[in-house]
């Protein structure tokens, strides 16, 4: 297939170009209301627009420097889902300020005891009048301490299998009864939290959907999430690419770079990891196939997901080898060593404005984080399990009891 994109006088791109020139500093809300968010969605809140279309947009974009507004769980986990089975209230009150991003959502999913085996959850909503009351525990929600909403999933039948009695709700951060805690992890940063439901009443009208109909509701934003998590660059889309870190490495012409480029252990290593940014770089092209004949994301956004996690590790710690003993430091990476005076920590670096330090410090926060690529958004072992039963059509492990997980049997 010709992935080329159109010429510069293609329709779509003259009209982006006029309404970019009538809005030279679009607000969050102008580009969301404008469908330029997330253009794939249907109209009014997308353009309806297909991939090369979306594609042309990004470029558009990224030439005139306008950044759109930054809510990811929102925007791209929440928002089809909503799309998708939201009543016509929900999707006029919440849609909008979500793409402008005036909205911040995180995502209460997981669980201590329901990770990798998430349909095991074990928080309650127990249905009482016009509300449900709510109580149990979420861990490891993004940016929960940020958000005005989010997605939650809770159990709402305990006589029916596990995967069928769940149900899907929007739930407002600041309702009476829910606390959270910090988790602040080796890189210093306060990215995720402990969330506690102690009798927190969640309007019936908040339900997404029908009750009990909330794992498929889940499949969908876990599937957006999956390949979402593996774009672009190797800290699950967002940071530095591998690519990004071979040009540091033709650009240090110092005797002791020009030494390290020689050695044959280290070539060994930049070839395989050349090799697996290609791989990834065709697998979304073949993402984007997939999207242009109308297919949603399926088994591939698990195979694209635990390539590109691996790769993210590879990549990260091909780095801190390439700074040698400096990579010991706070602040190191392969351009270098920022010193102490301005180092801020990972949390408070303006990525857009300052980006000589961030080459920096964005290596050694990354190397620092990559443990947690394998596990978030789905484990690696959890995404070879759906590979090898939905695409390779491999029976379920034959030492797991008919109607239990591999978690469930384990515990006997």
């Amino acid at each position: 297939m010709d992935f080329d994109l159109p010429p510069a006088d293609d329709p779509r791109r003259l009209e982006l170009r006029e309404w970019l020139d009538a809005h030279p500093n679009p607000s969050g809300r102008d580009l969301a209301e404008a469908g330029l968010v997330a253009p794939h969605l249907p109209r009014p809140w997308g353009l309806e627009a297909d991939p090369l279309h979306q594609l042309i947009i990004d470029e558009e974009l990224s030439r005139a420097r306008v950044k759109r507004p930054r809510n990811d769980i929102g925007i791209g986990w929440a928002t089809p889902t909503i799309i998708a089975a939201g009543t016509d209230a929900q999707k006029e009150r919440y849609l909008m300020p979500c793409l402008a991003g005036e909205e911040m959502w995180c995502q209460l999913f997981s669980e201590p005891d329901a990770g990798s085996d998430l349909a095991s959850l074990g928080t309650r909503a127990v249905r009482d009048g016009d509300e449900y009351i709510v109580n149990g525990q979420k861990i490891w929600t993004s940016g929960g301490h940020h958000s005005q909403f989010g997605i939650l999933i809770a159990r709402t039948d305990t006589d029916v299998p596990k995967h069928k009695g769940i149900s899907y709700f929007i739930c407002p951060m600041d309702l009476p009864g829910i606390t959270m805690t910090p988790i602040v992890d080796m890189t210093t940063a306060h990215s995720f939290n402990q969330v506690f439901f102690d009798d927190v009443r969640i309007p019936a009208d908040l339900l997404v959907g029908q009750e009990n109909d909330g794992w498929r509701l889940a499949k969908v934003t876990l599937a957006n999430e999956r390949v979402s998590l593996s774009r672009g660059g190797v800290l699950w889309g967002a940071g530095p690419t591998a690519e990004e870190f071979f040009d540091l490495v033709r650009a240090d012409t110092s005797p002791e770079g020009l030494a390290k480029r020689a050695d044959p252990v280290f070539r060994d290593e930049a070839a395989r990891t050349h090799i697996e940014s290609e791989v990834l770089r065709l697998t979304r092209l073949r993402t984007l196939s997939s999207r242009l004949k109308g297919r949603t994301p399926g088994p591939e956004a698990s195979i694209q997901k635990f390539l590109a996690d691996e790769h993210g590790q590879r990549v990260m710690a091909l780095a801190k080898s390439w700074s040698g003993a400096d990579g010991m430091l706070e602040g190191s990476g392969p351009a270098g060593t920022i010193p102490e005076s301005s180092q801020t920590g990972a949390t408070e670096v303006n990525f857009e404005t300052d980006p000589a330090t961030m080459i920096d410090r964005i290596w050694h926060y990354g190397f620092l984080f990559s443990p947690a690529l394998t596990l978030g958004g789905g484990t690696f072992a959890v995404q070879r399990n759906i590979i090898a039963e939905h695409a390779l059509g491999l029976p379920r492990d034959i030492n797991v009891e008919k109607g239990k997980s591999w978690s469930e049997a384990r515990r006997g």
